[in-house]
């Protein structure tokens, strides 16, 4: 009866050991060492998507415990409270911060404690404050984003230009196109003949600028070889000046003028019928006289050549 007895509670040992080692080798594989003294925090987030239960909790990339739950928020906000713990031989001050970050491109989120600077430690069932950092592929669409735009202007201006094109090469635009390069082709032409006209009218005209060159290099040979005569020519022009310069002429205008006053004063007298000249142009009686005198003289020297006897007794023997 005791050999049976202490069957049965080696039995039931065996058996309260096998479920006190299966809890905590499954605690231990979801990252919760029942044997170590821990102490739990919250902290508070609009959204944890990427985070899961047994994720990690890190401090400076050393892990030091794990996420033990999430919930929403009793006040039905939305919220989401997300319960961690960690060995409590961390000390974690009071103003840390849990910061919710991406730890690889999948999207995988864990907590890093980002510690404080305060000497007060966090105790269990403290709220840490919070802050979530852009996932990687946030941090990408962000910096895409731009991208996308200048991608999605470029595709509609490539759809304009394609509109562009499409309107431009219709029949009638074509027909425009195949005129105006016709116009070119005969302006083209135009040039060219233009060009081969000048070019013959520049040689025709070569051996006429070569006789206008020629000229004035003969021109300038005459001027070189005649230096001396016309210096010469110069010099006996400024003796010219010179003397012209210290002539009298200033004396000789005024003996003119003094000419011209006096002749001006006689004019003036003959105008007023001063004297015999005055009077003769300026009486009319005494011209009128004179010109029946002049006449009467003139038909006695015709009676007179007429019949020089009636006037002339001529003898030859005499009386």
């Amino acid at each position: 009866m005791k050999i049976r007895i202490r069957r049965e509670i080696k039995i039931g040992f065996v058996v309260v050991a096998t479920i006190l080692l299966f809890i905590w080798g499954l605690n231990y594989l979801k990252g919760t060492d029942i044997f170590t003294r821990q102490i739990k925090f919250y902290a508070e987030y609009e959204q944890v998507s990427g985070l899961i239960e047994s994720n990690p909790v890190t401090i400076s990339g050393v892990k030091v415990g794990q996420v033990n739950k999430i919930f929403f928020h009793p006040d039905k906000s939305g919220r989401i409270i997300v319960e961690s713990i960690v060995d409590r031989s961390v000390n974690i001050p009071d103003n840390s911060i849990a910061r919710l970050y991406s730890s690889d491109l999948l999207g995988t989120r864990e907590i890093e404690i980002v510690l404080g600077n305060s000497e007060t430690h966090i105790s269990d069932g403290d709220t840490l404050k919070t802050h979530i950092q852009a996932s990687i592929q946030e941090e990408v669409s962000q910096q895409m984003l731009p991208f996308k735009k200048q991608a999605e202007n470029l595709i509609a201006q490539v759809d304009s230009v394609l509109a562009v094109i499409q309107y431009v090469f219709n029949e009638e635009t074509r027909d425009n196109i195949g005129e105006s390069l016709e116009n070119i082709k005969l302006t083209l032409q135009n040039f060219e003949r233009t060009t081969h006209t000048l070019d013959t009218t520049f040689y025709v005209q070569a051996h006429r600028i070569a006789n206008i060159i020629r000229n004035a290099e003969s021109i300038t040979y005459n001027l070189k070889k005649n230096n001396e005569a016309i210096t010469n020519i110069i010099n006996n022009f400024e003796a010219v000046s010179d003397s012209l310069a210290t002539a009298n002429i200033k004396q000789t205008i005024n003996n003119a003028e003094s000419a011209i006053a006096e002749l001006n004063i006689m004019l003036k007298k003959i105008n007023e019928s001063e004297g015999s000249l005055g009077l003769l142009i300026n009486d009319t009686t005494l011209y009128i006289n004179l010109e029946k005198s002049s006449k009467q003289l003139e038909e006695l020297l015709e009676d007179i050549n007429k019949d020089p006897r009636k006037y002339f007794n001529i003898s030859v023997f005499g009386r």
